[in-house]
């Protein structure tokens, strides 16, 4: 059986999406609430898509605004990181209707190692958005844009 490609992974939304509860009690202090949101890949593409040059967001707003859409206490963050690495994986994929996803940053304006091209890519598509970086870490280097806050693309 031939492989799939990361757009039909992408627009495979399965039973999603679907809010479960968790009854781990360290799950439930850690986030916060104990109705967990699994959102479909398609939905963190389509909000990728919305985010304008110069403008950023990181996961934690894409799944905070999603647990709230979905009436969730919390978006669950192993599928939001692997949903959004298939994204930009299908965006790069593609022809035509390609999506800026080096706008999408991880926690606290991290650049993303998992993007295609990788750090390097995303932070040179930044730049050219005019967006500077702070360096953390002596050997394994880690890039965050600076006052990536101020720089936040509402969803709201």
């Amino acid at each position: 059986m031939a492989r799939k490609s990361f757009n039909e992974k992408l627009n495979d939304s399965k039973d999603m999406p679907k809010v479960i509860k968790i009854t781990d009690e360290k799950s439930i202090e850690r986030y916060g609430g104990e109705n967990m949101l699994i959102a479909p890949p398609l939905e963190y593409n389509e909000i990728m898509a919305k985010i304008p040059e110069g403008k950023i967001i990181t996961i934690t707003e894409i799944r905070e605004f999603l647990a709230k859409k979905y009436g969730a206490e919390f978006t669950c963050p192993m599928t939001a990181g692997i949903f959004i690495s298939l994204a930009a994986q299908a965006s790069e994929e593609r022809e035509n209707d390609k999506i800026a996803f080096w706008r999408t940053l991880k926690k606290d304006g991290e650049l993303n190692p998992k993007y295609p091209g990788g750090v390097e890519y995303q932070k040179e598509m930044l730049e050219a958005e005019g967006h500077n970086f702070i360096t953390k870490g002596r050997k394994n280097i880690r890039y965050f844009v600076e006052n990536y806050e101020d720089k936040l693309f509402s969803l709201e």
